[in-house]
């Protein structure tokens, strides 16, 4: 297994003043996203040293004034003289873009990061970089300020290890926007990481308050656990995970799946450790040929009826899985590799879905058929939804059920500058289109609590009028006629009462969202108003309060004779007071929607909205401590 790796397997393409006058272009943002990414570039480097075969184990510590440090035990970076720039190796790769061991295909076979520009971009715009190699029984250091060498590579003597350590502080002339490290960010993407490479084990560490907070993953059954994870609060129709797996091509690919009782479908593509968001060709061959060998079996074993077939979205309802390929060149379309672009992938995967799937059907023939009468049920419900879908296709989306009176629409028509609010009942809703800037601010009351779609078909879905409301005033259109493009808002904003009532509602509007339009969140169009709980009044003056905190400590500020309101709910506030608190553009507070992990916030809410009590208690309980704005 053992090859050589030393300085001539470091190429170098170019230098490194790019980065720090363009930080965006290499790490995306500089602001929290940004920050993070960092840590992903380091551990993706102790990622590539494990999957080719030579490290098992990856720390990642959080340390005292936001310090990172990755420590692996693998071979530890090359330390001779590189002949192109008569430095040690460790010092070109970390003062040069593009010079890494990624560009040959015999150093790594596959890597995560492709481009080789991981540890200098970190080093460039980190306000001080240290590395400690562990080699050929040597420990050696050298330490960077802002990409700049601070020293010659210091030999400090023997070592009975192997592997790098490489600790960093993030510039903060840089990362102004942010600098403080999330830990549950972290802890997710690496558990991620975890799930997605076998065998390996990673443990996070926060040491930087008095109790120190540790999580340790290590998956030996790898994919195969990570779709039992995601189902773990779903009521799977077969006990076992499917699983397939082969190398073409020098292209290794693993397909795990399991089907449960929901409704909706989780396919996530991944391309050495990158999550595809956007998809590919890797998950065009998994739907092509999921959809054909279904059919297949169905037909072989007489469980169709006369002309009956499967669509593409009957045979993925209520499927969950994970695609994984490793591929030594992939080609992406974008920069963000949202989307993988390499055409030989497509039939790859077919071949060996194709394989793997057909062998479990003709093993499992009681699961097989759970199989495909959960696909033909959601045919029957499709054809049943096609004829409710009607009803949503309207010329203007003021056409019918009596919409004209339910939405107050805005004069802007430009998409980019119009606004939607979702308000929570009647009361609320008057006041709101009384409030309102009727230029570019259009208000859509909603009466009672909408349906929850988690526990829905698409047919019963389109039976709702509140539902429907809302999918005509979008105009995006919904299922396989949904178009993101047609959006007639681009911002949504979801503007309900700040008690638990309000909540509930929130969140059955964020399930629809996320489960029916993710797109539109995946955009950043869908927001969440913020309106004051106090109105605190002493004489003429007039203020408000978003929180408790906030509210005693503005009542400090003022005489006792000063009266406290607390608003019960939007339906309380005159219009004014809605207008300047909650939708005047100047002063209003919105949170955006954001869907950093869509994995992680399907399984959240599967749990919450879901059949399973207990996962939603534990969570309940586990969570109660840092609830806040709760009626009582």
């Amino acid at each position: 297994m053992d090859q050589i790796y030393d300085s001539s397997n470091i190429q170098i393409l170019e230098g490194l003043e790019a980065v720090k006058k363009r930080p965006g272009m290499f790490i995306g943002s500089t602001g929290p996203r940004g920050l993070h990414h960092l840590v992903w570039e380091i551990i993706d480097n102790s990622v590539d040293e494990a999957l080719a075969g030579y490290a098992d184990t990856i720390d990642i510590k959080i340390l005292k004034d936001e310090i990172i440090e990755v420590t692996d035990n693998g071979r530890g970076i090359p330390v001779d003289t590189h002949p192109k720039t008569n430095l040690p190796a460790v010092e070109t790769i970390l003062t040069t873009l593009h010079a890494g061991g990624k560009f040959d295909n015999k150093t790594y076979k596959v890597s995560g990061g492709l481009h080789g520009v991981g540890a200098s971009v970190v080093n460039a715009l980190s306000e001080w970089l240290e590395v400690e190699i562990h080699r050929a029984g040597i420990e050696y250091y050298q330490r960077y300020e802002r990409g700049i060498t601070q020293c010659t590579l210091e030999d400090r003597g023997p070592t009975d290890k192997t592997g790098t350590r490489i600790s960093f502080k993030a510039d903060r002339e840089v990362f102004k926007e942010c600098h403080v490290y999330d830990y549950e960010t972290l802890r997710l993407r690496i558990q991620q990481m975890a799930f997605l490479n076998k065998g390996i084990t990673f443990k996070l560490i926060d040491l930087r308050n008095s109790e120190e907070i540790s999580d340790t993953y290590r998956y030996d059954g790898g994919i195969k656990e990570y779709v039992e994870y995601l189902n773990k609060n779903k009521d799977s129709l077969h006990e076992d995970v499917i699983y397939a797996e082969g190398e073409v091509e020098d292209i290794v690919v693993e397909i795990a799946m399991q089907y449960n009782n929901a409704f909706n479908q989780n396919i996530f593509p991944f391309t050495n450790n990158i999550h595809n968001i956007e998809g590919g060709t890797h998950e065009e061959g998994f739907r092509m040929t999921l959809t054909r060998v279904l059919n297949t079996y169905g037909k072989t074993n007489n469980i169709f009826k006369k002309d009956e077939s499967l669509l593409g979205d009957d045979t993925r309802e209520g499927l969950t899985a994970i695609i994984s390929v490793k591929h030594p060149d992939p080609q992406f379309e974008g920069q963000t590799k949202g989307k993988l672009g390499s055409t030989e992938v497509r039939r790859i995967v077919a071949q060996i879905l194709s394989e793997g799937l057909e062998r479990y059907l003709m093993e499992n023939p009681q699961s097989a058929r759970i199989i495909i009468e959960k696909a033909l049920l959601a045919s029957r419900a499709r054809l049943a939804a096609k004829k409710a879908r009607e009803a949503t296709r309207r010329k203007s989306p003021l056409d019918g059920l009596g919409f004209a009176s339910k939405l107050a629409d805005c004069r802007e028509k430009d998409p980019s500058k119009a606004e939607l609010y979702i308000v929570e009942g009647d009361s609320a809703g008057g006041s709101a289109k009384q409030g309102r800037d009727s230029g570019f601010q259009a208000i859509l009351p909603l009466r009672g609590k909408v349906l929850n779609v988690e526990k829905a078909r698409l047919d019963k879905i389109l039976a709702n009028k509140e539902i429907l409301s809302m999918i005509t005033a979008f105009g995006t259109g919904i299922g396989d006629e949904f178009n993101a493009d047609l959006a007639r808002y681009h911002k949504i904003v979801i503007m309900t009462d700040a008690d638990v009532d309000g909540a509930h509602i929130r969140t059955l509007l964020l399930t629809f969202l996320f489960r029916y339009m993710r797109p539109l969140i995946e955009r950043g169009y869908v927001y969440i108003a913020q309106p004051p709980l106090y109105k605190l009044q002493q004489g003429k003056y007039v203020d408000y309060a978003f929180t408790e905190a906030e509210m005693e400590e503005k009542q400090k500020a003022l005489s006792k004779r000063a009266q406290t309101q607390r608003y019960k709910g939007l339906g309380e506030m005159n219009p004014d007071q809605l207008w300047e608190t909650t939708m005047d553009p100047e002063f209003r507070t919105l949170l955006k929607v954001t869907m950093e992990d869509a994995m992680d916030a399907d399984r959240i809410f599967d749990m919450l909205m879901g059949d399973e009590v207990e996962p939603r208690r534990d969570f309940i309980q586990k969570n109660a401590a840092y609830a806040k704005n709760l009626d009582i």
